[in-house]
């Protein structure tokens, strides 16, 4: 996967504005958190780049970002949890999830029902 790393706040602004253009996937991962790293590794070898080409991914390193973990959940009115899956259409949160329930069939879903309207 071709991550886009999230390490500002001032990203997220962006990243609402963007998403009326396209969808956009944020990643929340914690480094200190196996079930964290089992979820990123399910994702990445499950991403197919080519049916998710229109969609921007982003990951972020909550242990280093917490601040930004935190303007995420208040900006988008969704729990903090880790890991995270958001999906950004619009400027909203449109869809979550966390830990085990974190699988790409369900984000392809989503995505392809943003795209096919």
């Amino acid at each position: 996967m071709n991550w886009n790393h999230l390490t500002a706040k001032d990203q997220i602004d962006q990243i609402k504005l963007s998403s009326a253009d396209k969808p956009v996937m944020l990643f929340k991962h914690s480094t200190r958190c196996s079930v964290s790293g089992m979820a990123e590794n399910r994702l990445e070898r499950a991403w197919n780049a080519k049916e998710m080409a229109s969609m921007d991914i982003y990951h972020l390193d909550l242990i280093k970002h917490r601040d930004i973990s935190d303007y995420i959940a208040v900006t988008f009115d969704v729990p903090h949890e880790s890991p995270q899956v958001l999906i950004i259409s619009d400027g909203k949160c449109i869809y979550h999830n966390s830990h085990m329930g974190i699988a790409y069939h369900e984000i392809k879903r989503v995505f392809e029902s943003l795209t096919t309207v």
